[in-house]
């Protein structure tokens, strides 16, 4: 009986030093099941949160995302040097804005008043199903008909697919291949091409 006094006597302490945790420790809201986020469980959650691809966007940025350098840095987190760039394409100019980190242009972001495209580099970056630089085609798809189309501008050397279930975001593969110019590998050579570039479109 004594032990079991002393038992229910621990537990009732334990019980007590949790309901009168004060309002500025907020220790015992981490063990409230109605708050926690099983999501925080996630390996790229362990060292602290990273941007992620999703049909919304990236990060914050989205399609209402004002093109300009405040707008886009605050997007990404403060993580990049961002800078703004101009180019000449299809007969007239494009403005964009880069995201760098270690001296290497990791996002791409294109628009007008808003965003309307975003182009990712970086390998730290992956979509919420975990694909990102590097995943093989033969992880996302079996062959490329009704998927992939043969890159143009910048990527006329890789092939973009859709990816699978989404409205907004693109693959762009690359790998070795000795084919004529223009035409897409085949489902054969295409399956050990790697994702070298992630599209958000709006």
């Amino acid at each position: 009986m004594k032990i079991v006094r002393m038992a229910s006597l621990v537990a009732a302490l334990v019980l007590a030093g949790c309901a009168s945790t004060g309002s500025g420790d907020t220790s015992a809201r981490w063990w409230n099941p109605l708050e926690w986020s099983w999501s925080s469980l996630a390996p790229w959650h362990w060292f602290g949160s990273s941007l992620e691809v999703t049909e919304q966007g990236i990060g914050t940025l989205n399609g209402s995302t004002a093109m300009n350098e405040q707008a886009i840095g605050d997007g990404l987190g403060g993580d990049y040097q961002v800078r703004k760039g101009m180019r000449g394409e299809n007969g007239g100019v494009v403005t964009f804005y880069q995201a760098v980190k270690d001296k290497q242009i990791k996002i791409e972001v294109t628009g007008e008043a808003t965003i309307s495209r975003i182009d990712v580099t970086d390998s730290g970056i992956a979509t919420a199903d975990g694909k990102k630089i590097g995943t093989p085609f033969s992880d996302l798809y079996s062959k490329a008909f009704n998927a992939c189309q043969k890159g143009s501008g910048s990527d006329r050397n890789g092939v973009e697919c859709k990816a699978p279930g989404s409205q907004h975001i693109s693959y762009v593969f690359s790998g070795d291949w000795r084919g004529p110019e223009g035409l897409m590998p085949a489902d054969d050579t295409l399956k050990n091409w790697t994702v070298s570039k992630i599209i958000w479109r709006r």
